[in-house]
């Protein structure tokens, strides 16, 4: 029987059964998965149970978080398949299926699980040559991508990324691509930094040692950087973000924030005074700023053809691999308990599966 990586309580997974269907609906394929990935941001707050969705509800009519009624309950901590995102081959295809075939290499949305059953639509073609690291990192790219352009970045700009998970990982070589003579990386974690670097970033700063917006400033001969992406929804990287911003730059603030609490933050300083544009970065919240040229249908296109082409080096981000029968244990530690152990999480299942 199949086995699929199950949220089971807060802060818990674990890894358990379930039925694969006998045949397929019309118009569905079933894909063998042979590498997936989880989110390391958004699904973490549910998976820790302190998700704003608990005792309010995201209202799209009003575009604004609304108290649930007293009458209904709060959401609760329910069983759910973890994971974002899987590359496998297909196996089945239902007679009315065109677009694929036995054996096409494809990436989809999914959690971890050894098999899916997907709509043609939802899934992509991967093509030979393109590391299935490059693939699974198909959503945090939509980010980073939606960052770059709500930062305005051009040919020329000086630029800071905070936060080096796998988005700001892919945004520091996105502002790269885009024409950025600078680009500084800014994380307190080593090995994030070092990834960085390595893939071509100028320079790197650890924010709980290093003056960043003062450095950023001395880099720049005391203008600031033009543009600031912020991934890591930390109240003191914005605090540094905004030292060393230059007057009238902009941030894109990407990361989903929780509640501040550590006190890091005073706007009664250099935002006060240097004009700094704070733009709160949503690539899939429509309309898209530069409506009705981009959207997020487009950002996503962009996204893969950036990957697909090798312009993006995404094999270190990938960073640890393990086996499917250890992803219970890896998802809480990697994601959830030691994240400066990791980047972000790959499972393989060619192989190390718990099907019998």
């Amino acid at each position: 029987m199949p086995h699929q990586l199950i949220a089971v309580a807060p802060r818990k997974a674990a890894l358990l059964p379930y039925e694969e269907t006998a045949g397929l609906r019309p118009g569905h394929v079933r894909v063998r998965v042979d590498y997936a990935s989880p989110k390391h941001g958004s699904e973490l707050a549910a998976f820790r149970g302190v998700s704003p969705f608990v005792t309010d509800y995201y209202d799209d009519g009003w575009r604004a978080f609304l108290p649930r009624e007293a009458a209904e309950p709060q959401e609760k901590f329910g069983e759910w398949n973890l994971g974002n995102q899987y590359v496998g081959v297909v196996t089945e295809v239902a007679p009315d299926v065109k677009q694929f075939a036995v054996g096409d290499r494809v990436c989809g949305y999914s959690g971890i699980r050894e098999t899916v059953v997907a709509h043609p639509d939802h899934l992509l073609r991967v093509p030979d040559g393109m590391s299935w690291k490059s693939a699974v990192c198909y959503d945090p790219a939509h980010f980073a991508l939606g960052g770059i352009r709500d930062a305005h970045i051009r040919v020329g700009d000086r630029v800071a990324v905070f936060g080096l998970g796998a988005i700001g990982q892919l945004a520091a070589q996105m502002a790269k691509l885009a024409g950025a003579s600078y680009v500084a990386v800014v994380d307190p974690i080593a090995k994030r930094r070092e990834v960085a670097m390595r893939a071509g970033a100028d320079v790197c700063y650890d924010p709980t040692v290093d003056d960043v917006g003062l450095l950023l400033k001395q880099d720049t001969e005391k203008l600031g950087v033009d543009a600031v992406i912020e991934t890591s929804a930390n109240e003191f990287a914005l605090q540094h973000a905004l030292r060393g911003l230059a007057y009238g730059g902009a941030i894109a603030f990407v990361g989903w924030a929780r509640p501040f609490k550590g006190g890091g933050m005073d706007w009664g300083r250099e935002a006060h005074f240097n004009n700094a544009k704070l733009v709160f970065s949503r690539a899939c919240s429509e309309p898209n700023p530069d409506h009705p040229r981009w959207d997020f249908k487009r950002i996503r296109e962009a996204s893969w053809n950036l990957l697909a082409a090798g312009k993006i080096d995404c094999e270190a981000i990938i960073n640890p691999v393990v086996p499917f029968g250890q992803a219970a244990e890896a998802y809480e530690t990697y994601v959830d308990q030691q994240p400066e152990a990791s980047i972000k999480l790959g499972v393989s299942l060619t192989g190390e599966g718990l099907s019998q």
